[in-house]
């Protein structure tokens, strides 16, 4: 699904307008009725709904979603926050419609209280250009304090769509129902105290406009990723599935060598060979009977590297610490070897520590770090849409693919484009999950999926894995990495039978 930004959204607002044709109030009254269907779902009649609206087109919103859910049987109050006698034309449009319902609004001061089991929030939509001031940061401030469930319409109110908020109030939303797209704003980490939860409802924008549209951000949707998924002929062997090298592990580490092993091993990989430590060869040799392993001379850490031709693909770096022999085997395999790789944990580490070998990663190889290993990477950022940035022209001057971990982890592509994935929860921040994804992706890249595909599909993959733990255990708390890789199978055949 493609996220666009403000100017692109009214544009397809202006578009559908003059092409379908339908009037603007017209279509604010078909996005207040997608908001109004989703509600109905959401919420039944039984809690008291107050809904706070701006003098604006998004208060225009609200007005209208007041008229039809008060002829839903909810109990709805409204309240008015500013001029009204100042708003826009299709605000008072649907202002004249309320009056004529039994729905009397009223006019908000600082010293209202607020009081209903929910709050619908209409105050400012998607074109906010300026922090929110005056008598609105007090009642925003008094949504906050509020015991009430928080429904916000298209964004909350105060929230930029396309860039930080340096200050002034935001709504702290429950439930953002956003009209048409998500907003950029919704991906990143500054912003989870205002977006919990986020949903889109179609409002029937001009499809061919929006497909001409282009946009550098997309999510990651699993209509996409079943496209991704190849099937497997009937005389397919394990040549044909692909051969892999893990380097993994050291002393005290080598459960990262396990989880990353077996999770490459579920994603499909035909051949799977370990470069490991001598002391981790009877362990690994039980845990991971499928695979080979090639030991180290060193009984702890890793000190060399094997010869790379056999190989499809090679993941470096979970669990290998940052030794300077180690350092130099990482060195020899870059070097060496002319394929993608993927790269996670100490050897993202090791990259920070020695920027010169960032030149030796080949073309399309596949980077995994969390926030703090990117910051090592790229430098430090004052907001998260420079970290993007940053995260961006890394993988643009390093034609390299970068896959930030993180709720609605972001794949960056080299040659711009940049996904935000939309599966998993917040039990899969736990150790060793970042260990499974880099085995799942080394698994598809072994087995000849294109970088950029092989990214994206493990990424949601491993995401929905952990979405079908979360609901076999029922409590993310509970969710290791191990159930990351004993859900994967079910994860892709949800996927293959969508």
């Amino acid at each position: 699904m493609k996220i666009l930004s403000v100017a692109q959204i009214r544009r397809a607002d202006q578009y559908t307008i003059e092409n379908e044709p339908i009037s603007s109030i017209d279509l604010m009254e078909r996005a207040s009725e997608s908001f109004v269907n989703w509600f109905r779902e959401k919420f039944n009649a039984d809690q008291k709904v107050l809904i706070l609206c701006g003098t604006g087109n998004n208060g225009g919103d609200g007005l209208a979603i007041a008229r039809i859910l008060g002829s839903s049987g909810y109990e709805v109050d409204v309240i008015i926050v500013g001029d009204w006698e100042r708003g826009s034309p299709d605000f008072k449009i649907n202002l004249d419609r309320l009056k004529k319902s039994a729905i009397i609004p009223q006019v908000s001061t600082s010293a209202d209280e607020l009081r209903a089991g929910i709050i619908v929030d209409g105050l400012f939509g998607s074109g906010l250009s300026r922090p929110v001031s005056g008598q609105y940061v007090e009642v925003i401030k008094k949504v906050n304090d509020s015991r009430s469930i928080v429904t916000s319409i298209d964004v909350p109110s105060g929230l930029f769509c396309d860039e930080p908020v340096e200050d002034g109030a935001i709504v702290k939303a429950d439930y953002v129902i956003s009209f048409q797209f998500p907003k950029l704003s919704f991906f990143l980490p500054q912003n989870g105290d205002y977006v919990k939860n986020w949903k889109v409802v179609n409002i029937g924008l001009d499809e061919r406009f929006i497909a001409s549209t282009d946009t550098h951000y997309q999510t990651i949707e699993i209509g996409l990723i079943k496209s991704f998924l190849k099937a497997r002929p009937k005389f397919y062997h394990k040549g044909s599935a692909g051969r892999a090298l893990l380097v993994t592990g050291s002393l005290g580490k080598f459960g990262a060598s396990i989880l990353c092993a077996k999770a490459c091993l579920r994603s499909g990989i035909g051949l799977l060979e370990l470069h490991i430590p001598r002391e981790a060869n009877a362990i690994l040799q039980t845990a991971v009977p499928e695979a080979m392993v090639n030991l180290d001379q060193d009984s702890n850490y890793l000190t060399l590297a094997f010869d790379t031709e056999v190989y499809d693909v090679i993941g470096l770096g979970p669990g290998i610490g940052r030794e300077e022999s180690t350092v130099n085997a990482i060195k020899s395999y870059l070097e060496k070897f002319d394929k993608p790789v993927v790269l996670d944990a100490d050897a993202l580490n090791i990259l920070s520590d020695n920027p010169e070998l960032i030149g030796l990663i080949p073309a399309n190889s596949i980077l995994t770090p969390h926030p703090g290993e990117l910051k090592r990477l790229v430098g430090s950022w004052s907001n998260d849409y420079q970290r993007l940035d940053m995260q961006k022209d890394f993988s643009s001057k390093n034609n390299v693919i970068v896959v930030l971990k993180n709720a609605h982890s972001s794949i960056t592509l080299p040659d711009g484009p940049v996904y935000f994935n939309t599966t998993g929860n917040p039990g899969m921040a736990t150790a060793g999950s970042g260990d499974v994804l880099t085995g799942i992706i080394t698994g598809f890249l072994g087995q000849g999926y294109q970088p950029w595909k092989a990214a994206l599909l493990s990424v949601y993959l491993h995401g929905l894995s952990g979405d079908i733990g979360k609901e076999n255990l029922g409590a993310e708390e509970s969710l290791i990495a191990t159930d990351l890789i004993d859900n994967l199978p079910e994860a892709i055949r949800k996927t293959r039978e969508l």
